[in-house]
């Protein structure tokens, strides 16, 4: 498999419970480590290891103001939720 070519479920089971709540805080509007935290319940060790994954698979950006969801991880995010 190619970089690029991961299926929603392939994303899922990459990311875990874990990775999953991360997006969706930032999709709540968490924008540094310490919001992301507290909107997620998720330890700062995880965040920290899951952000890098989130980052490399073009699901969120950091940019000036913190994280935000790209376009692929709006869409990931439907997707997900469509399945559930």
């Amino acid at each position: 498999m190619k970089k690029g070519d991961e299926s929603p479920e392939d994303i899922k089971y990459l990311l875990g419970n874990m990775g999953i709540e991360i997006l969706y805080a930032i999709e709540r509007g968490a924008k540094d480590l310490e919001t992301i935290k507290l909107f997620s319940g998720v330890s700062m060790e995880c965040i920290k290891g899951r952000l890098p994954v989130l980052m490399d698979l073009n699901l969120i950006e950091k940019k000036e103001r913190g994280f935000s969801l790209t376009l692929k991880g709006f869409d990931f995010k439907k997707r997900i939720e469509k399945s559930d």
